[in-house]
């Protein structure tokens, strides 16, 4: 049985760590480079990183902010943001990340997932998925960071960009990030469900018990936070060895 991950976020916005609450209302969260470095220390198992505003603003993803940092930890990093073509992941793999997360990307071309996929393998292309409910139109993927819902049921979506070779899914619910209210639990047990590859949870983390719900309950791979760490209200070593008491598979 492979061991369940537990990794931290880092949502940059103008060079800085940021956090906000269902996509909005955004405060400042500190600075980046120190923020990997304590994790690693830590033990976290992986750290993401997240350029939230590249995509709207049309831009890359800052690669120096992001060779900074890997030249400070020792953990796989996977980086996301702004990503839209091959040459957009050999510039962030130079730099030092070793995975790539796309989203908008993705949803406007699907072919660069296979593309991507060919040229570094799935191992390196995580698709993040960010899903909002409504009662009108049950669980959809939005795109440009959570600001324009898609046709995309996202199960379908899900199962869709793994068949084209995406060898992870971060699944973020719109729903609940950032409320520190649980983890959406009924859709990522269904994507945990669909698809074959490791699915990564995100949003809601507001306890240790809600990390043992999304490992025991959805049968998620891997767990992300983000504010929960930040702001030092919960460490990874203290999360990790409540894991291991209830029963889960962690790196100590």
């Amino acid at each position: 049985m492979l061991t369940k991950r537990i990794i931290p976020c880092l949502d940059i916005k103008n060079g800085r760590t940021v956090k906000g609450v269902r996509f909005e209302n955004i405060r400042d969260a500190g600075d980046p480079v120190e923020l990997a470095k304590w994790y690693a220390e830590q033990g976290a198992d992986e750290l993401v990183f997240l350029d939230i505003t590249a995509t709207n603003e049309e831009r890359k993803t800052f690669a120096e902010l992001v060779r900074d940092i890997a030249r400070h930890i020792d953990i796989p990093f996977t980086v996301g943001g702004g990503i839209s073509a091959v040459a957009d992941v050999e510039v962030l793999l130079q730099a030092g990340a070793d995975k790539v997360s796309i989203n908008s990307a993705a949803i406007r071309n699907p072919q660069l997932v296979e593309d991507l996929a060919k040229r570094f393998g799935s191992q390196c292309v995580t698709v993040a998925v960010d899903t909002k409910y409504t009662d009108a139109t049950g669980w959809k993927v939005y795109a440009r960071a959570g600001t324009v819902e898609t046709e995309h049921a996202t199960v379908d979506w899900a199962r869709r960009v793994t068949d084209l070779g995406a060898g992870e899914i971060l699944l973020t619910s719109m729903n609940n990030d950032g409320t520190k209210a649980g983890f959406a639990l009924d859709i990522t047990g269904a994507v945990a469900k669909s698809v074959t590859v490791p699915v990564v949870a995100s949003g809601g983390a507001g306890s240790m018990e809600h990390f043992a719900d999304v490992f025991h309950q959805a049968h998620a791979d891997a767990a992300l936070a983000a504010s929960l760490f930040h702001f030092r209200e919960l460490e990874v070593p203290d999360l990790k060895k409540y894991l291991k008491e209830q029963g889960v598979d962690v790196r100590i």
